[in-house]
């Protein structure tokens, strides 16, 4: 039987496909476009290859984009009907189950499933980043971490992915708080790979939970050529560089990243993308500052999806556009939505768990600071936020929801809460501009004391 470079079988997959396996899974991991182009032409060639319809099925979910996974749940589905019971190996039997469960809508037992499968076959790079993208879309720190690090002593660290799996390291390592390490992994694996541009986030990342913004865009300068264009994580690694500038306090230079690369007429309305010019404009939205019609545009380009119930974190960031947009109902009609598929949501979906607990509440919350109702905004997220990682993003994203809860604080005259909230946040990033200024404003509150 044919294997891949790792000596992975087949089945069903004849040299031509596998070497477009090859090319698909080096796109993946650069983050490339091509990848779903060179998985067409490996089915093309082995329209049987089972790697092939499980590479398919993945990508059909790592946008989070619900009609994508829709698409790829009917044809994963079609395939396996006509799939003999004893055609796959051992291993690909693990990545159909690890793709059936997320098609159906466990995201958990999917990340668990491709844990396992890396313990026997830590040289897999499909599972490892599919498992690691797994990990945070559920915000699963110790995972993005352990994951990776569990399998990077079986690789040869002259193989030309061991750079992209230090990558991913790095990634998991800031997100576990293991910043200076994180930054020397992420570091060298740019150094290995130049368009590594997920070790690129990773940095970036270490450099944004440090309050270390004028090295962020320092580092990012260097890098543009790297990073800026030709991938499909530039614009958020660009909101990534947004925030810097935010950070600095250089908001018509925020407001022209935010046009030129975030949302603007040519945008491709996916979700990941809106979901980062929301997070950018509520963090403007939160500091008072006047964004013109972008919120407008932003809520036009949500409604437009149409999303059903699919991944809580998604509706946060659109109930953010509506609020910011002054467009109030139908951030309530989302939430009204959400409650009423959750009465007949299956509790297997994570889904469910994670709008149940976690989304909805925040939903809540973000209504209720537009209607300028702090104190219910505070009650909403003051339980969460040591939980908001359960409905999945990055530390640096959620940071606009723990934001929220401080102003939210400050405007319900909660001063004792908001100075606790402040405190933390200050002895872990003391070179922070945001909670030095919403210091000053709790100390003026206060008359000084």
């Amino acid at each position: 039987m044919i294997t891949d470079r790792h000596a992975h079988a087949m089945t069903h997959t004849g040299a031509e496909a596998v070497r477009h396996y090859e090319k698909a899974l080096d796109a993946l991991l650069h983050f490339r476009e091509e990848t779903g182009a060179e998985v067409g032409a490996l089915l093309d060639d082995s329209p049987r290859s089972v790697m092939g319809h499980v590479f398919r099925a993945y990508l059909g979910l790592l946008g989070t984009e619900e009609r994508d996974a829709a698409e790829a749940a009917a044809a994963f589905g079609a395939y396996l009907r006509d799939l003999p019971g004893s055609a796959p190996t051992p291993r690909e039997r693990m990545h159909v189950e690890a793709a059936s469960a997320w098609l159906d809508g466990d995201m958990h037992r999917a990340g668990h499933l491709l844990a396992e499968l890396v313990v026997a076959h830590p040289e897999d790079a499909l599972a490892l980043a599919v498992g690691h993208q797994i990990d945070f879309f559920t915000g699963n720190a110790v995972l993005l971490r352990d994951r990776i690090g569990g399998a990077l002593s079986a690789w040869d660290r002259d193989d030309p992915h061991y750079g992209l799996l230090q990558g991913m390291y790095a990634f998991g390592l800031e997100e576990a708080g293991h910043y200076t390490l994180a930054e020397r992994t992420g570091l060298e694996a740019v150094e290995r790979d130049a368009r590594d541009v997920w070790g690129i986030h990773a940095v970036v990342h270490a450099y944004e939970m440090q309050g270390r913004h004028e090295d962020g865009i320092r580092y990012l300068d260097a890098r543009t050529d790297d990073w800026a264009s030709g991938n499909s994580l530039n614009v958020h690694n660009w909101w990534h560089y947004a925030l810097y500038l935010l950070e600095t306090g250089r908001t018509d230079e925020v407001l022209a990243v935010y046009d030129a690369a975030l949302h603007h007429d040519g945008s491709a309305g996916a979700a990941m993308e809106l979901l980062d010019a929301a997070s950018l404009l509520w963090r403007l939205h939160l500091a008072g500052t006047d964004t013109g019609g972008r919120w407008s545009a932003l809520a036009d380009a949500w409604a437009q999806r149409r999303d059903g119930a699919h991944y809580a974190f998604n509706d946060a960031h659109a109930v953010m556009a509506y609020v910011g947009a002054g467009r109030i109902p139908e951030a309530e009609r989302l939430v009204r939505d959400r409650e009423m598929w959750l009465r007949d949501a299956a509790p297997e979906l994570s889904n469910a768990a994670m709008t149940a607990g976690i989304g909805l509440p925040v939903c809540r919350a973000l209504v209720a600071y537009g209607r300028r109702r702090y104190a219910d905004a505070v009650e909403l997220l003051l339980p969460l936020r040591r939980r908001f990682q359960e409905f999945g993003g990055s530390h640096a994203q959620r940071d606009a929801l723990q934001r929220t809860l401080v102003e939210a604080a400050l405007h319900a005259g909660r001063h004792d809460l908001a100075r606790t909230l402040l405190s933390e946040r200050i002895q872990l990033r003391a070179r922070c501009p945001y909670d030095r200024d919403a210091w000053a404003r709790l100390m003026r509150r206060q008359g000084g004391s």
